[in-house]
């Protein structure tokens, strides 16, 4: 059996239900999946850089707390990777991010991949995490559902509409995956399945392609490269 710890922040408690029974899901007889509760949240308007940087603490101090619990790997929630760069160089066990996972699925499956966000204000940061990834160059453009995070619940309706309209039309312009890039669109609130029925290309979700990946990796007794992620002595 292979552990794979799944770190939600301090949603609503309704909120991370949602996001805590989609990944437990991805549980099989060989995959456990478990929840690793932080205290940070990202569930608030108007996230930026300065937050994403502010929770990276939070987030490095669960992937520790992760690996004395006995998971074999962690997975943070949400597609900002939080904390997965310094948690890297803090445990041995593989630290996968969801976009870093879903951006490389997505390029097995297909050449160039549209992405989804929530709001137009997260389009420009969203990009600069691509690149950081190298995988700008597959990119054809980005769709909007139209509302921020907090707001996703109550519009849900209208969120589902704007995300197949707007995915849609990045196949449209040569997009063969769609990646969304914020889980609260999918697979929490539109499962992957139905929109790869609505728009006729894989859709690469950002809960069970990393777990899995990370489950992947700690199968073959793989894990980060000490020569690219030193370990650190400091934490």
């Amino acid at each position: 059996m292979i552990r794979v710890g799944f770190v939600i922040g301090g949603y609503p408690p309704e909120e991370h239900k949602r996001r805590a029974d989609v990944a437990l899901s991805y549980s099989t007889p060989e995959i456990q999946v478990g929840i690793v509760d932080v205290a940070a949240s990202p569930y608030f308007y108007g996230m930026t850089p300065t937050e994403i940087q502010l929770v990276a603490p939070a987030f490095i101090d669960a992937f520790k707390r992760a690996e004395k619990e006995g998971y074999d790997a962690v997975v943070p929630l949400g597609t900002l990777d939080l904390g997965v760069d310094g948690g890297k160089s803090a445990v041995d066990i593989p630290v996968v991010g969801p976009t870093e996972a879903c951006l490389h699925v997505a390029s097995l499956i297909g050449d160039r991949f549209g992405v989804m966000v929530y709001h137009p204000s997260l389009v420009t940061f969203s990009r600069a995490i691509i690149r950081r990834y190298g995988m700008e160059h597959r990119l054809v453009g980005f769709g909007v559902s139209g509302f921020d995070l907090p707001d996703l619940a109550a519009h849900h309706d209208e969120v589902v509409d704007n995300f197949v309209n707007e995915a849609k039309r990045l196949v449209e312009q040569g997009a063969e995956v769609i990646y969304p890039m914020g889980i609260s669109q999918c697979p929490v609130h539109i499962k992957a399945d139905w929109l790869q029925k609505q728009l006729g290309v894989p859709v690469v979700e950002g809960i069970g392609t990393p777990i899995r990946m990370a489950a992947l990796l700690a199968g073959l007794g793989l894990t980060q490269s000490r020569v690219r992620w030193v370990k650190s002595r400091n934490v």
